[in-house]
């Protein structure tokens, strides 16, 4: 161990290493006390470079024997900790050689399988997936949908408002507008996306949701094509049973407009369920749009997605499909 202080130190770090590669590899409690002994021991290593001490130039003893004190201490809490490890692996009462039980198998969310399902049956129809941004500028969502100004779905207490302005989109209407923008007719397009509304959260309502959106635009387009759509969709969807009716309502976006409903078997009883709204385009939207209205019409729909999962799979209160209970979750 003779030279400088600082090749000393050197030397110092390198068995240091050298005994915790060692330790590492001590699985049991035989193995241990081998360490222990080898490098702790009586006559083990750290005691043999102690003994070296007197090779030190005699100003540098003192800085020496603290860098031995310090190896020392660092071994003796490496060979405590793994000595505990071992012990409480020891005393467990599982068997570390059986076999593992394997993990199970993931599956999708009954939101994502849901969409996926519409939009599946939607595309067979002949309508194109799109998607579009969650946040919004007001444009995209009131100004070109012909919601005026004064409007009160504008208010803030009924949306999500940045500071800059922007918005989180409250309904999947704005993708018809961002398409629209730059597709000239014939258009058939589906949209499925989060919204977001500051409702407060119960069995049936929540702040972020799920919609699919339906665009038909082309010449003579009719209400009946709307509801053909629509029937075509449930008989799809739901079973060559179920019905659809569309009840009068307004919506500033379509005229005349409409609730949707669908006749759907929920827990074996047939119930009429609202699903979301529908209607004709106004014709201020397509000429917002620049398309004119006096050589095209056309049709749109939303459907809120967790109505229909929740339906389908006889969920009682929209919460549980977003708290990742994997108790839940395991049921779908």
């Amino acid at each position: 161990m003779s030279g400088t202080i600082s090749h000393m130190s050197t030397q110092l770090q390198d068995q240091q290493a050298a005994a915790l590669r060692a330790l590492d590899q001590a699985f049991d409690a035989d193995a241990l006390e081998a360490w222990r002994i080898e490098w702790l021991g009586t006559k083990g290593r750290v005691k043999g470079l102690m003994g070296g001490i007197k090779d030190v130039a005699k100003d540098e003893r003192k800085a020496f024997g603290q860098e031995l004190n310090t190896l020392k201490g660092a071994l003796e809490a490496a060979f405590d900790q793994r000595q505990a490890d071992t012990q409480a692996t020891e005393s467990s009462p599982m068997d570390v050689t059986e076999p593992g039980t394997g993990e199970r198998a993931g599956r999708r969310h009954i939101i994502t399988r849901t969409v996926d399902d519409m939009l599946d049956v939607f595309g067979r129809m002949g309508f194109t997936p799109v998607t579009g941004p969650e946040l919004e500028d007001e444009r995209h969502n009131f100004t070109a949908l012909n919601v005026p100004a004064a409007h009160p779905a504008r208010e803030p207490t009924d949306n999500f408002y940045l500071a800059d302005g922007r918005m989180l989109r409250s309904q999947t209407s704005t993708v018809q507008i961002r398409v629209l923008d730059h597709t000239p007719p014939p258009v058939r397009i589906v949209a499925a996306g989060r919204v977001y509304r500051p409702d407060t959260h119960d069995a049936t309502h929540y702040s972020m949701f799920h919609q699919v959106e339906g665009l038909y635009v082309d010449r003579n387009v009719t209400i009946v094509d709307l509801k053909s759509t629509l029937l075509a969709f449930a008989h799809a969807y739901f079973g060559p049973d179920a019905e659809v009716r569309m009840r009068p309502s307004f919506f500033p976006f379509t005229e005349p407009s409409a609730e949707v409903d669908m006749k759907m078997q929920i827990k074996g009883r047939w119930q009429w369920i609202e699903l979301g709204g529908c209607g004709m385009v106004d014709p201020n939207v397509l000429s917002e749009v620049g398309i004119d209205p006096e050589v095209w019409t056309g049709f749109a729909f939303g459907l809120g997605v967790e109505r229909i999962a929740m339906r389908r799979y006889g969920i009682g209160d929209i919460r549980w499909l977003f708290e990742n209970d994997e108790r839940f979750l395991r049921r779908f």
